[in-house]
């Protein structure tokens, strides 16, 4: 039955990963005509509609401590992180930031670590951390080897790999209460849309309803709502109590390469050896982590 368990769950992360790689091109074409805010505001609405047409019973039990750790996931997972990387695209290098939000599994298991139960890390996890960024830094450069910082872009990339890390940990944790995964999730979503009304009003936004009749925005928006918010969140969640947070957040280092290869097949790009290198070098990195967390959980 365990084995059963475990394997639902990374085939979810797998999932919840396959779409997540892909979400930039929708992403980039919406850009055209809407803000990094607008996107995300529409997307997570979109997403907590469907979540709660698709379940529409109403969360009941939770306390003070179940109700402060929905709200931090929801600050931390929706609105701080997607904001961190949005606007860390606006000062820094596309690649630069790939590389750095890839960096997201080394702090969820070093927060894992301290703050969890039975998420125990051995050498294993940290080779194939430096394996897979190896691959990732080759197929974000794709074979360029100047590397241009810029310290508050890249500053913001750090720190929306760090909230990510700590959504993954709190997303752990509410997991634990039992809780319905869409409930949980569209509760997430109530708080992330609460704390992001705020930045409606500093950062440029539009409501401008009109654009989606026009059919090339309301199915990007719709792919991005209902897939990679109302779906994916529910499904990475359900990993995440499935797997344990170490071993999901490992599903990260595949995004570069997933947007490798989509953009190969949708948008006609050319592959260099040196990103085919890359990517091979991800997924042995992230081989060797699942490897260790797997041998860490039949110890624990």
């Amino acid at each position: 039955m365990k084995t059963n368990k475990e394997l639902a769950g990374h085939l979810l992360a797998f999932i919840t990963i396959l779409i997540w790689g892909t979400t930039f091109i929708s992403t980039k074409i919406l850009l055209i005509s809407f803000t990094p805010i607008g996107i995300l505001f529409f997307r997570f609405m979109i997403g907590f509609v469907v979540l709660m047409a698709v379940f529409p019973y109403r969360l009941k039990g939770t306390g003070i401590k179940q109700e402060m750790l929905f709200a931090g996931a929801g600050l931390c997972g929706v609105t701080l992180y997607f904001l961190l990387e949005n606007i860390a695209l606006t000062y820094t290098l596309a690649s630069n930031v790939g590389v750095i939000v890839s960096i997201a599994p080394f702090f969820t298991a070093l927060f894992s670590h301290w703050f969890l139960e039975n998420e125990k890390l051995k050498a294993n996890f940290f080779i194939g951390f430096v394996i897979a960024m190896i691959g990732i830094t080759l197929i974000n450069f794709n074979g360029s080897m100047v590397l241009k910082l810029n310290p508050i872009g890249d500053l913001l990339a750090v720190f929306a790999a760090l909230v990510w890390a700590i959504y993954t940990i709190l997303t752990r944790k509410i997991s634990q209460f039992g809780y319905n995964t869409i409930q949980t999730t569209r509760r997430i979503f109530f708080y992330g849309i609460i704390f992001m009304l705020p930045a409606l009003f500093v950062l440029p936004f539009e409501l401008d309803l009109k654009r989606f009749s026009q059919p090339v925005n309301l199915f990007n928006i719709l792919f991005l709502g209902l897939g990679a918010s109302a779906l994916c969140f529910v499904t990475w969640n359900t990993a995440v109590k499935l797997l344990g947070a170490v071993k999901t957040s490992i599903y990260i280092y595949m995004v570069p390469a997933i947007t490798v290869i989509t953009s190969i097949l949708i948008l006609n790009e050319t592959i260099t050896w040196i990103a085919a290198c890359g990517t091979l070098l991800t997924l042995a990195g992230l081989f060797i982590s699942e490897r260790k967390t797997k041998k860490c959980s039949e110890l624990s």
